[in-house]
């Protein structure tokens, strides 16, 4: 899991710090969150984000420079991303998902407790999607392989067990090293599992291949 090089200590444990910038769409909102987060021993606020860092993006909705901040944040900068909003249209969420934004929190929702979770479940690789999303995501997924297949030369299609193994356990909350506990794999396993699962079928991430498995019946 990415995250700084000080620890900090509860009780005589260390506690691994994860580095957050904050992204808002104005200064109160954005030490509104601030606030929110500093209740919480493993998370390290910073100004800037970069290599490690999860940005945390709150705004209203999703408009045009919010989408190319994201896409700079992760692809430019190489941060994880965090993106809290009010809502999606149908058109914006396969964008987000192709950003490389594996966890979306909804403004209603987003709590002290949920943003963390949300902050680290995007350190850590994993996907964190509201239920009501994730069912739009599967619904968009259908839509596309549907489309795919009937195209002369596309790709292979399928899961395979030790695919549908890790996808499981993903879709439950699992965090990578969890899985790789629970089916006696090594954390690099499971990667590899996922990093072959998403290029061979074109899927974007974690919650893009959880919404192919749920549409597809293997899960």
């Amino acid at each position: 899991m990415p995250s700084s090089s000080r620890t900090t200590r509860t009780g005589t444990e260390p506690v691994a710090r994860t580095p957050v910038a904050v992204h808002a769409s104005d200064p109160i909102l954005r030490e509104g969150v601030h606030g929110q987060l500093r209740r919480f021993p493993e998370i390290e606020l910073r100004e800037e984000s970069g290599p490690g860092t999860v940005a945390l993006i709150v705004d209203d909705v999703l408009e045009k420079e919010t989408l190319t901040r994201l896409r700079r944040l992760v692809r430019g900068e190489g941060a994880r991303a965090v993106l809290v909003v009010r809502s999606l249209r149908e058109a914006e969420l396969l964008d987000v998902i192709e950003c490389g934004v594996g966890a979306i929190v909804w403004r209603h929702e987003a709590t002290a407790h949920r943003l963390t979770q949300a902050v680290l479940a995007a350190a850590r690789g994993d996907g964190d999607l509201p239920a009501d999303l994730l069912g739009r995501l599967i619904d968009q997924v259908g839509t596309l392989h549907r489309s795919a297949s009937g195209r002369a030369g596309a790709g292979p299609s399928g899961l395979t067990a030790r695919e549908v193994d890790v996808l499981r356990l993903v879709a439950e909350g699992f965090d990578t090293g969890e899985i790789a506990r629970k089916l006696s794999y090594s954390e690099r396993t499971v990667k590899n599992v996922m990093h072959g699962m998403t290029t061979r079928l074109h899927l974007r991430n974690r919650a893009h291949a959880v919404a192919y498995a749920f549409h597809e019946g293997y899960i």
